[in-house]
């Protein structure tokens, strides 16, 4: 068994402890029932995991809708990645289920309402894969084959803008 099978395994292993613990905290049933439906903790590596921290109680965000959100993206190790508060705190502001953001970062947000906040977990497959993220010096920032963790509160959901038929 090779190192990298094995330091996969443990990490996914440490993200379903982490789920256990706060399900053992008395996360309320509904709560845990919306975690389910956003994602699963089962230890296959191709799916988003999510756990919620605080379920909100505005508007949900849906595909199609403009959703804002602060967020922390972390490596397993804890390593900051990238956050809103490295942008000026501004929210990030996206078209749900639009090109440009990884693919399990908005699976993460999706089902989301207002005030909620979500911890997920994204494989590779669903982020950034095989290939390395680097700064602007050519600094790795996000090794290949990592799986990222991200903190998100959603702050504002506005509703897709109606299509004109003509």
């Amino acid at each position: 068994m090779s190192t990298k099978s094995i330091v996969i395994g443990v990490a996914i292993l440490i993200i379903i402890a982490v789920g256990a613990y706060f399900i053992m905290q008395g996360v309320p049933s509904s709560t845990s029932q919306q975690a389910g439906a956003a994602a699963t903790t089962s230890t296959t590596t191709e799916q988003v995991q999510a756990q919620e921290v605080t379920v909100g109680q505005g508007a949900e965000a849906v595909p199609g809708s403009s959703v804002s959100v602060l967020y922390v993206g972390k490596l397993q190790d804890g390593t900051v990645f990238d956050s809103s508060e490295a942008h000026g705190n501004e929210p990030l502001t996206f078209t749900l289920g639009s090109q440009g953001l990884i693919a399990g970062f908005q699976i993460g947000v999706n089902g989301m309402k207002v005030g909620g906040e979500r911890l997920i977990a994204v494989p590779p497959s669903l982020g950034y894969g095989t290939q390395d993220v680097k700064d602007a010096d050519g600094k790795v920032i996000i090794p290949a084959n990592s799986t990222l963790v991200f903190d998100i509160k959603l702050v504002n959901v506005a509703p897709a803008a109606p299509t004109s038929t003509p």
